[in-house]
């Protein structure tokens, strides 16, 4: 069975922590890995778990979303690698 990705509602217990680590981990947990905002993420997740609003984890939010835009930046060539000439060139 499915459990629900990012639930808020309560805390898991440890023996459905050691299921899901069964199961395999989360597409989601995996992809924000990749990025380097898990810490973001799951500081987020906890203001929401704590306070139920998430107008209220705004500084968390905004920290997030920060490592995330940071990320997803396109990464400027490397002045060392020759740049490649359309083709037909």
């Amino acid at each position: 069975m499915a459990k629900p990705g990012h639930s808020w509602n309560r805390r898991r217990s440890k023996k459905e922590e050691e299921e899901e680590e069964e199961e395999g981990e989360d597409p989601v947990d995996a992809m924000i890995a990749r990025t380097g905002c898990t810490a973001q993420h799951w500081a987020l997740q906890e203001c929401m778990a704590e306070q139920r609003d998430w107008r209220r984890c705004q500084p968390h939010v905004q920290a997030f979303r920060d490592c995330m835009a940071q990320r997803q930046r396109p990464r400027p060539q490397d002045p060392e690698q020759p740049q490649r000439s359309p083709p037909g060139d």
